[in-house]
């Protein structure tokens, strides 16, 4: 196996990348080959799409199938290798379809077939041991020893962003949000990866056409999350348990927390939000629930003693699982969607009964703890609301500076730079947080200015769509570039959602991103110095260091 596509990956003096029997967040070799022989086959896919797209020819349930199926292969989803047997032989059934109807019209309009590139060049067997030994021809960092590091190294980049585009894509298709054109250049890029590229220039291009794709996915899917549960409001959270029954829901995915809302409306078992799901909490068709009563638990790399704990049943709707048998909950715990690992109760359709009767048999928290409260709930709607009051703070002096502090969380102990830096912002600063990297500091009073909190959670990792909306909406007002706010944003990254979420921000023009607490193990040391030239992108170091910098007089 070879896989470098998180924070995680081991990295030692000789080399980088996990390409051992087993990786560190627990896939095994097989699992890993059998997801590179699968994202091949995936582009040999958006080969014959990317022609048909031309000719207006559009298989949606294709188009949905595909890039749901790449987000199966992003860190910490989908474990189980019969799962990916059976994607890459749907694959297979896709690209044939496709390519018949990608000849024919290509035959009744007189043109000339594209060259085959080289994924679409390749014919997948069925059995698990033909494909395995498939794998070295399409490892991820296929022509290493060709081609320079700096190559590989963009090709990587490009094609973990595209995995956190196509994560937030299946996200905003969930909600029933689709759009042809984003299939069209999701299928477009997917295709470009698929043969190789060897242009520098061609690959960072690529990227930032990732990021502006991603953009447009953002909107999408911020208008599916309002349409469907109306915009978030200013929320109080408790974070105690409460006696009873009760169910855990962590991963992403709101659609699934109204299910399970709804199927257990009047059992008398408490529901629960664990990580990237708190923001559910602000959202008015969900927080309707009476009871979904509170979180619980913090960011997805505790889960294993934290669901270990958690005395009832545990859905994991999307991405972020990890192995649930070293906690002993394995029994408990059921995915759904693209999630999966071996030996768990994996829920197709949108009967949960299993789920509640798990949690019926669980004996529940036996008492109610003192409450502790959490205040979420400042997206879009609610900070474009508030925009006005905060641009007369800022214009009478008493808001200096707005620091964006999120991301993914991990364990790494560098981690602790995220804390530091949000304790020691200036009293007149304002942090606006997001993703699991707000676990390191929201629970902490952080008071506020004059009725506006210094501590302001605008949700998901994708909600830095709303962030992005309030700095255009205080350029706009004051006349400026983003880049001329006083704003920083200080970026914790895992897994390829953020690396797609940097790659919006550096396609937008921000510049100045301090990201850690790592840089990713793909960039080579000549990218990151092409980044930081062509971007202003900076590494964090220490968190005073840093903050002096950013605070620091602006030379005339």
């Amino acid at each position: 196996m070879f896989c470098i596509q998180c924070e995680q990956t081991i990295t030692t003096p000789a080399s980088k990348g996990c390409s051992y029997a087993q990786g560190m967040c627990g896939k095994t070799a097989e699992v890993s080959d059998l997801q590179d022989v699968l994202v091949a086959a995936l582009q040999r896919v958006s080969f014959w799409a990317s022609i048909c797209h031309q000719y207006q020819i559009i298989d949606r349930d294709i188009d949905r199938w595909s890039f749901q199926t790449f987000f199966s292969t992003l860190t910490n989803v989908n474990f189980d290798p019969e799962r990916m047997l059976n994607y890459i032989q749907q694959a297979e059934i896709n690209s044939q379809k496709l390519e018949q109807l990608a000849k024919a019209a290509v035959l009744q309009a007189n043109h000339t077939l594209p060259s085959l590139t080289y994924c679409a060049q390749i014919r997948y067997p069925n059995s698990k041991e033909e494909l395995l030994k498939m794998a070295p021809h399409v490892i991820l960092n296929r022509g290493k020893g060709e081609v320079s590091e700096d190559i590989i190294g963009l090709r990587l980049l490009a094609l973990y962003g595209l995995k956190g585009a196509a994560a937030y894509m299946e996200h905003a298709a969930v909600l029933g949000q689709f759009n042809d054109q984003i299939c069209t250049e999701y299928h477009r890029i997917m295709n470009i990866l698929g043969d190789n590229p060897t242009d520098l220039n061609q690959l960072l291009t690529l990227s930032m056409d990732i990021g502006t794709l991603n953009y447009q996915v953002m909107a999408m899917l911020d208008n599916g999350e309002t349409n469907t549960f109306g915009h978030p409001t200013p929320t109080q959270v408790n974070t105690k348990p409460i006696a009873g029954k009760c169910i855990l829901v962590s991963g992403h995915d709101f659609h699934d927390l109204r299910l399970i809302l709804e199927q257990t409306e009047g059992t008398g078992i408490n529901i629960y939000t664990h990580g990237e799901m708190l923001p559910a909490h602000a959202y008015p068709e969900l927080k309707k629930f009476s009871h979904l009563v509170g979180n619980f638990g913090s960011a997805w790399q505790n889960q294993q003693s934290e669901f270990a704990k958690f005395p009832g049943a545990v859905i994991m709707t999307s991405n972020c699982i990890i192995n649930p048998f070293v906690g002993q909950y394995a029994d408990r715990i059921f995915t759904r969607s693209i999630v999966g690992w071996p030996g768990v109760t994996h829920l197709e359709g949108d009967d949960l009964s299993q789920v509640v009767d798990a949690a019926l048999a669980q004996p529940g928290f036996q008492h109610t703890e003192l409450e502790h409260y959490i205040t979420i709930g400042f997206a879009r709607n609610t900070l474009m609301n508030v925009a006005p009051t905060v641009v007369e703070q800022i214009k009478a002096g008493n808001i200096k500076h707005f620091f964006l502090i999120g991301g993914c969380d991990g364990s790494k102990g560098e981690r602790h730079y995220y804390t530091d830096m949000a304790n020691q912002v200036p009293q007149d600063s304002v942090i606006l947080t997001l993703g699991c990297g707000k676990y390191r500091f929201n629970k902490q009073n952080f008071g506020d200015i004059n009725g506006i909190p210094r501590l302001l959670d605008i949700g998901q990792c994708n909600d830095a769509y709303s962030a992005i909306q309030l700095a255009l909406a205080l350029a706009e007002t004051f006349n400026c570039s983003v880049n001329e706010l006083p704003l920083t944003l200080v970026l914790s990254w895992f897994e390829q959602k953020a690396i797609v979420i940097l790659l919006t921000l550096l396609a937008l023009g921000v510049k100045g991103i301090y990201t850690g607490p790592t840089m990713p193990g793909f960039l080579t040391d000549n990218l990151i110095h092409i980044l930081q030239e062509k971007f202003d992108l900076r590494a964090t170091t220490d968190a005073t260091d840093d903050l002096t910098k950013i605070l620091a007089p602006k030379a005339a």
